[in-house]
């Protein structure tokens, strides 16, 4: 039976990546080449990605392009590779078909359906989809969390602007629920 593992980039103020044509991150997210590598580490253990649409369409949008664009640096270019063969489940209501080695479930029998994908996979099930554990927290879905605090680095940021000494920093910790079905 595969985990689910929450897995998102969130600011200190919990803002979230999750606009499309923001080239999947927006003004706010800067992550350096260290912690980058650190994701792609990660990605490539993940058995299945599971995202939401807007997520799912901000990434399908960039991550593509940029296994193949020489300006990028190498550790860039190797989380378009990972993302784009990575096997993805997108969760969505609207969509019917996604590219990029991506399934769609969707609409009232969603919740079920993330069961039967937790029970035929083995390994890690990164959930990248902003309300997602509020949806699945009851059921008994969530084994672990993998979010990523990252500072703003815009004015409005505060006290975590990029003038302060906060670095980002990768947070993993086991749910007590691990040995839940």
């Amino acid at each position: 039976m595969g985990r689910f593992v929450y897995w998102m980039n969130v600011s200190l103020d919990l803002r979230i990546e999750q606009v499309p044509g923001d080239d999947g991150a927006g003004e706010w997210l800067r992550i350096g080449e260290e912690l980058h590598r650190e994701f792609n580490a990660r990605a490539r253990e993940l058995a299945v990605m599971v995202q939401g649409r807007v997520i799912f369409e901000t990434m399908e949008e960039y991550w593509p392009r940029a296994r193949t664009d020489d300006t990028l640096p190498d550790f860039l270019r190797e989380y378009g590779e990972i993302w784009t063969d990575a096997a993805k489940v997108l969760v969505s209501r609207t969509r019917r078909h996604a590219d990029f080695n991506t399934r769609v479930i969707g609409g009232d029998h969603a919740i079920e359906q993330l069961a039967v994908l937790r029970a035929e996979t083995e390994g890690a099930i990164g959930v990248g989809a902003p309300l997602s554990p509020h949806n699945y927290c009851g059921r008994g879905f969530w084994t672990s969390c993998c979010s990523s605090l990252i500072p703003r680095s815009s004015a409005s940021a505060g006290p975590c602007s990029t003038t302060t000494t906060v670095r980002s920093s990768s947070i993993c910790s086991s749910s007590a629920r691990s040995n839940r079905g």
